[in-house]
């Protein structure tokens, strides 16, 4: 998360703080307080974001699995994993050879687990959530990753 507009995340701190202590949601309403500045960061002034967005079936199952085994993910299969990298991966080099950012559209539940499990596989990948897409954005769905890539 961009600190440079120091002004929205004290706001959004004093505002959510005493909702909740839990350094995930508050960087989860951070984040989508500072979507502007994220976004235009990636994908810089343009309205159409080209994303690759989840099949909603999986990402009820990631979900589940966060839940169920901790944030950790540990109870995802690794079959599933390898597909779901591979198919990401693939996708991600298809969008950066025709010159947009690589950005995966997740729900915002899932999204810091998504963000650190491809950190390091898949560079340039970005991982948003659909609330941190400015209102004044259009999303261009250029690829989706399903259970079976």
């Amino acid at each position: 998360v961009p600190i440079r507009d120091m002004r929205t995340i004290a706001e959004t701190l004093a505002e959510f703080g005493g909702r909740s202590q839990d350094p995930g949601i508050l960087t989860a309403v951070e984040r989508a307080a500072l979507g502007r500045l994220l976004v235009q960061r990636i994908a810089g002034t343009e309205k159409e974001i080209p994303v690759i967005p989840l099949d909603p079936d999986l990402e009820q199952l990631l979900l589940k699995v966060l839940q169920t085994a901790g944030r950790d993910g540990a109870g995802l299969e690794p079959g599933l994993a390898e597909q779901l990298q591979r198919s990401l991966e693939e996708k991600s080099q298809r969008l950066e050879m025709e010159g947009h950012p690589a950005i995966l559209l997740v729900s915002s539940g899932i999204r810091p687990w998504m963000a650190r499990f491809f950190r390091h596989s898949i560079g340039g990948l970005n991982v948003l959530a659909y609330n941190e897409i400015p209102e004044d954005r259009q999303v261009k769905v250029t690829a989706s990753i399903g259970q079976r890539g």
